[in-house]
C-alpha cells in the first residue's frame, strides 16, 4: 500500500499532460482505489465520464482502525464524484458499500464470467474422473492462484486421513509467501500433485478433463474477501463440466445453491470436508455433473448482448442503477 501512493504521488503531477486535451477519452474506468484517484485528477483535467471499478476489497479498507476510516473516506469523497461503480459480487454492495454506508452511486454487476468464445473455452466431450468409471479414488482439482494455506492444510489431512480415496490436483501458481512448506506438503502426500502451471484459458478444457469436482473454496482472506468473491474458477469449471466444492454461507456458495449443482461443505474443518466429499458416490455425482452441465451458457459466459449492455452502462447510455446479472 505505500507502494501505491507513492506510485499515486509520482504519477499525479504529470498525469493529465499524458492524455490530449481534444479528442481524449470519454471514459475513465479506474481499477482500484489508486486509479480511482489518478481517475478522478484526469476528469477534473480534461472533463469526461468517471466509472470505478471494485473487483475486491483491500483488508486495509474494513474494520474501525484509524487507517480504515481514513481510507474508507477518501474513497467516498472519490466515489461521490463517479458516475457508475462496477462489481464483481453482489456481496460488495451489501457486505462493503451498504454495511459502511459509501455513497449511493449507481452500481453494476459485471460477473467473472469468461467471453463466449466456443473455439477456446468450450468443454470437452467427457471428463475420466474416477468416481463413475471404475470406482476409483474422487479427484479434486484445485487451480489458478493458489493462495488458501487452510485449503491446503485441510486437502493433505483428507487424504492422509483416508489413503486411496481422495486424490487431489493442484495446478496453477501457488502462493509461497503464504505456504512457504508448500513444496515439502505436497511432496510427502502421494494423493497431493502439483502439476505446475498452465496456459489460459487454452490448458482448461484438458486440466478439467482429469478432475471429477473444482475446489472453490478459499480461506485466504476469511470473513472477508473470501466470503463475497465469486471468483472465474466458478464459471471455468462449470463449462468444463467439474462440479464445484463450496464452503457454506459465502456468496459462490449462494449461487451454486440456486443452479443445484454443487456440493457443499457444511462447516471449515476437516470433517465437514471429508463428510461432503465422501457423500459423492457415483450415483449422486453423476447427478451433479448432469446438473452442472444442464447450466444455460448464458450463466456461465459473457455473451455479445451483456457485452453491449456493459459498454452502454459504462458509457452513460443504460438506465440509472443497471443490474448486469444472468444467474
Amino acid at each position: 500500500m505505500i507502494q501505491r501512493v507513492r506510485a499515486i504521488a509520482a504519477a499525479w503531477p504529470r498525469i493529465a499532460r499524458l492524455i490530449p486535451s481534444q479528442d481524449g477519452p470519454e471514459v475513465f474506468l479506474a481499477r482500484n482505489l489508486e486509479m480511482l484517484a489518478l481517475g478522478d485528477r484526469l476528469v477534473r483535467a480534461r472533463g469526461g465520464r468517471l466509472v470505478y471499478e471494485l473487483l475486491d476489497i483491500h483488508g486495509m479498507m474494513l474494520g474501525q482502525g484509524l487507517a480504515s476510516r481514513i481510507l474508507r473516506r477518501i474513497e467516498a469523497g472519490l466515489m461521490r464524484r463517479a458516475q457508475l461503480v462496477v462489481l464483481s459480487s453482489p456481496a460488495f454492495e451489501t457486505r462493503y458499500l451498504s454495511h459502511f454506508n459509501q455513497p449511493d452511486v449507481p452500481t453494476l454487476l459485471v460477473e467473472n464470467k469468461p467471453f463466449a468464445r466456443g473455439d477456446v473455452l468450450s468443454p470437452v466431450a467427457t471428463n475420466t474422473p474416477g468416481q463413475d468409471s471404475n470406482g476409483g479414488p474422487l479427484v479434486i482439482g484445485w487451480f489458478g492462484m493458489l493462495r488458501c494455506r487452510w485449503s491446503l492444510g485441510v486437502l493433505d489431512d483428507v487424504t492422509r486421513a483416508h489413503p486411496g480415496q481422495f486424490q487431489v490436483i493442484l495446478r496453477g501458481r501457488p502462493a509461497l509467501d503464504v505456504m512457504v512448506d508448500f513444496d515439502g506438503i505436497v511432496a510427502a502426500n502421494p494423493d497431493l500433485s502439483f502439476l505446475g502451471a498452465y496456459n489460459w484459458p487454452d490448458d482448461l478444457p484438458s486440466i478439467y478433463a482429469q478432475v471429477d469436482v473444482a475446489w472453490l473454496i478459499d480461506r485466504y482472506q476469511a470473513g472477508q474477501n473470501s466470503d463475497w468473491l465469486l471468483p472465474n474458477r466458478l464459471y471455468e469449471g462449470c463449462l468444463n463440466k467439474a462440479v464445484p466444492v463450496v464452503l457454506e454461507n459465502t456468496e459462490v456458495a449462494r449461487r451454486v445453491t440456486a443452479w443445484d449443482c454443487g456440493v457443499t461443505v457444511a462447516t471449515p474443518d476437516v470433517d465437514a470436508v471429508f463428510d461432503a466429499l465422501s457423500a459423492l458416490d457415483p450415483v449422486t455425482l453423476a447427478a451433479r455433473r448432469a446438473a452442472v452441465e444442464g447450466l444455460p451458457p448464458e450463466a456461465l459466459e459473457m455473451n455479445d448482448a451483456e457485452c453491449n449492455r456493459l459498454t452502454a452502462a459504462i458509457c452513460g447510455a443504460a438506465a440509472s442503477h443497471a443490474q448486469v446479472s444472468v444467474s
